[in-house]
């Protein structure tokens, strides 16, 4: 990227300009953020001077704010062009500031169009040109907005590789939305979490305008009554459905309108949104495998949700809910499975194809060690708090507490160590390795071999002793490595070897020196 100053310069042949409408756009968000502070602006004022002179301000205050924000767009319409040749995609943008930003057509990993409800009415999509890159603004061109119908021009042509793609057909539709998957929402970790933003929000606005004391005075005259066990399970009980309502709402603005399809080129292309709307596509040739990923309480139901393992894809900090890697949201393990398959262009899915080995009994004992060292020191520190205070409700609420620690804390951390135990695992199905583990959110992935350019080998002092060492197979996709944990120290080495034959092989020392002058840290080449 370079910025300079200068003189402007003319429209040429080839150049093109934002679409117009982007002040209407810019004048409708201006007079929704003047409207939402005018009016406890002009309460404020209206104690301290008659209510119409506290109008006349507010309302030229918001005039104001619309005139300026509409003018500053207007002049960023008319320093804003932008034009794809047959090696560069080019924009211009700035007054004082020039900034003249390229990005070379081979190094184009993504185009996605988004549009929130104000544009889609007017037609209008805003575009982000990307590498994939984890570099910034200076990896994307960001183009806010343009017609739909050119934003579609701009992601065909830009990710049209038809010429280098042998026998790309289009295949159409892989999977669209089943509106009977919105019943993984509730279950999923981020209901009880927004269940406690919920309790977090409404305490801030109750501040905010001075009431938070008679907000909780209330809810205490209603529970007044209730034993105080009840009344911290209602309370539970109340934070819990909102964050069920916040999931299922959100889970609808985010998903609805869900289609995976195939376009001609070899191009996955993901739709969905209720209120905005999100079209991410995904090159075929970047494609190096697929993650299903099952947290806990979607898992104990049967469904999983699906990722893409490509390159050049990462996740977008504007938009939370723009990461380019889910191909399907939580759905039965079935389609899951039957979708993977689709996509990688296999006759069933590796993730469920493949025969997993198990890892050796030292890895349970690994999990269990760790499990109750997370779990024991709150019952520590709880009993020692509650025998150190003086007798009274404060101590001897520590001590029931600490009791009730130790009752489900030790079990409930056991539980998942075996659990993340029986997880473990890893074998080979066809081009593709497998690797799966986790508990709370177990994973298995899918990866090419051929995509693997590298293996690192550790193994800590302890897993030396236990014989078990962790592979991280090293790729340029997705999240960068991926790791089969503890697995027997020869089976794991004969695994990665198996895998990707000869990467490995002129860094290990013979069998017959494993495991006493094992390195304790064998790197494979990082590069290909």
């Amino acid at each position: 990227m370079s910025e300079e100053t200068g003189p402007r310069e003319p429209l040429d042949e080839g150049w093109r300009r934002l679409d117009r409408r982007t002040l209407l756009v810019t004048a409708a968000v201006m007079a929704g953020v003047a409207l939402s502070a005018s009016v406890p602006t002009a309460i404020g004022l209206a104690g301290g001077m008659p209510l119409w002179k506290a109008t006349a301000l507010v309302l030229a205050g918001a005039a104001l704010l619309i005139v300026c924000g509409t003018g500053g767009d207007y002049v960023r319409w008319r320093r804003t062009r932008y034009r794809t040749g047959p090696e560069r995609a080019e924009l211009h943008t700035g007054l004082f500031l020039v900034k003249r930003r390229s990005l070379a057509r081979e190094r184009i990993r993504t185009v996605d169009l988004t549009a929130d409800p104000l544009l889609r009415v007017l037609g209008l999509v805003k575009v982000r040109i990307g590498t994939g890159e984890h570099s910034g603004g200076e990896s994307t061109l960001e183009l806010d907005p343009v017609t739909r119908a050119e934003g579609e021009r701009l992601r065909t042509e830009l990710l049209d590789h038809t010429n280098d793609m042998s026998g790309g057909v289009h295949e159409g539709t892989l999977a669209v939305l089943d509106p009977g998957w919105i019943r993984y929402a509730p279950i999923s970790f981020l209901a009880p979490l927004l269940g406690g933003a919920a309790v977090g929000g409404l305490l801030q606005v109750s501040e905010w305008f001075g009431v938070q004391t008679r907000v909780i005075d209330w809810i205490g005259d209603r529970l007044r009554d209730t034993p105080l066990g009840w009344a911290v399970v209602i309370l539970v009980a109340a934070a819990g459905l909102a964050g069920v309502v916040g999931a299922l709402g959100l889970w609808i603005e985010m998903w609805w309108n869900y289609r995976l399809e195939r376009e001609p080129g070899g191009t996955l292309r993901v739709r969905r949104g209720l209120f905005t709307s999100r079209s991410v596509s995904v090159e075929e040739r970047r494609l190096r495998g697929v993650e299903l990923v099952e947290p806990l309480g979607v898992r104990l139901v049967g469904a999983a949700r699906l990722d893409a393992v490509a390159t050049g894809l990462v996740h977008d900090d504007e938009d939370k809910h723009a990461d380019h890697r889910n191909l399907l949201p939580a759905a039965p393990r079935a389609v899951a499975d039957a979708v993977a398959a689709r996509v990688l262009r296999e006759s069933a899915s590796p993730t469920r194809t493949a025969r997993l080995t198990a890892h050796p009994r030292a890895a349970r004992a690994r999990r269990l060690r760790r499990a109750l060292a997370a779990a024991l020191p709150p019952v520590v520190i709880l009993s020692v708090l509650g025998l150190l205070l003086p007798d009274g409700p404060p101590a001897r609420a520590l001590l029931y507490a600490a009791l009730a620690s130790a009752v489900i804390l030790p079990p409930a951390a056991v539980l998942l160590a075996l659990d993340a135990y029986r997880n473990l695992g890893h074998g080979l199905s066809g081009a593709y390795l497998v690797a799966r583990s986790g508990s709370l959110r177990r994973t298995t992935v899918a990866l090419q071999r051929a995509g693997v350019i590298g293996w690192t080998v550790r193994q800590s002092y302890f897993q030396r002793r236990a014989g078990l060492l962790t592979l991280t197979a090293t790729t340029a996709a997705g999240e960068g490595a991926y790791h089969v944990h503890d697995t027997a120290q020869d089976e794991g080495l004969a695994f990665a070897e198996e895998a990707v034959p000869g990467l490995l092989k002129p860094f290990l020392e013979p069998k017959d020196r494993w495991p006493t002058a094992a390195p304790e840290n064998a790197h494979g080449p990082e590069t290909p």
